[in-house]
């Protein structure tokens, strides 16, 4: 209880200090940047028995301000863009129909376009366009660029599919940060998942405030058990960072997007649409 009222409290500091601020006019873009299928999935610390999903969406976001342009999360493995339905083992399975950088290209974009990079973290599925964005300003936690480049311990890290960022132009956080200084997109920390693990709170004028999740839930069961997967570096962290985002949403009034969920994916407007 003391975490979530120091949350809290910390939360309500951060909403006013984007009062009275002029509303940027900020878009996002959202790409479907592959799928993921499980038979078993309780590797997510839910039964089989507990939801019918075993499908999930891997999403990228591209945010456009006028001060510059944030790519949040990137995808699959682009070399597994068009080879329809990869077979992994134990029941998992993959697809990435087109590559988010085709999608770019659709909006006339290249990755030098691209002006700054961020992850939720840095497992396999959210990284794998990374290497394409060297040229890029990479905004990375302390604790999660430490895990993925100098202790790579984590099973699901893929180091060749961010190698190229170890050197790349960076801003080390330690904590939340604001992206643009004007309060309309900020990086939360929330660590658990990983280290260094963080969630996005995009304040927009006309689709209200969202909150795009990373990894904090994969389900809409897990929210609603609050539970974390088997595989997270730190549980007890996870459900600390679960009380911050959660009072985060309530302090901002905010819908959370579940960036797995394939029901919200299926409802949501792919780019070159946009929410602004």
């Amino acid at each position: 209880m003391i975490h979530r009222r120091i949350a809290v409290l910390s939360l309500a500091a951060l909403s006013l200090f984007a009062t009275g601020r002029s509303q940027a006019d900020v878009r996002l873009y959202v790409f479907d940047c592959g799928l993921i299928g499980a038979a078993d999935i309780s590797m997510f610390n839910l039964t089989n028995e507990e939801t019918p999903v075993r499908e999930l969406f891997v999403p990228c976001y591209l945010i456009e301000h006028p001060e510059g342009r944030l790519l949040w999360d990137a995808g699959l493995p682009l070399a597994m863009a068009g080879q329809g339905r990869i077979e992994e083992e134990g029941g998992v399975y993959m697809r990435y129909e087109k590559s988010l950088i085709d999608q770019l290209a659709d909006m006339d974009l290249s990755p030098a376009d691209i002006d700054l990079v961020a992850f939720s973290h840095m497992h396999y599925d959210h990284v794998g366009a990374a290497n394409a964005f060297a040229g890029s300003k990479l905004l990375i936690q302390n604790t999660e660029y430490d895990a993925a480049f100098n202790e790579v311990t984590n099973p699901v890290f893929q180091p060749d599919l961010y190698a190229d960022l170890k050197d790349s132009d960076r801003l080390i956080l330690e904590g939340d940060h604001d992206v643009f200084g004007d309060g309309s997109v900020m990086i939360i920390s929330a660590p658990g998942h990983t280290p260094g693990h963080q969630v996005l709170l995009l304040r927009l004028a006309n689709s209200g405030n969202l909150v795009l999740s990373g990894d904090l839930y994969h389900f809409q069961m897990s929210r609603k058990l609050r539970r974390a997967p088997t595989f997270n570096t730190d549980a007890e962290e996870t459900f600390r960072s679960m009380d911050k985002v959660e009072a985060l949403i309530e302090a901002e009034d905010a819908t959370l997007w579940i960036e797995h969920e394939k029901a919200l994916a299926d409802r949501l407007q792919m780019a070159p649409a946009y929410y602004d």
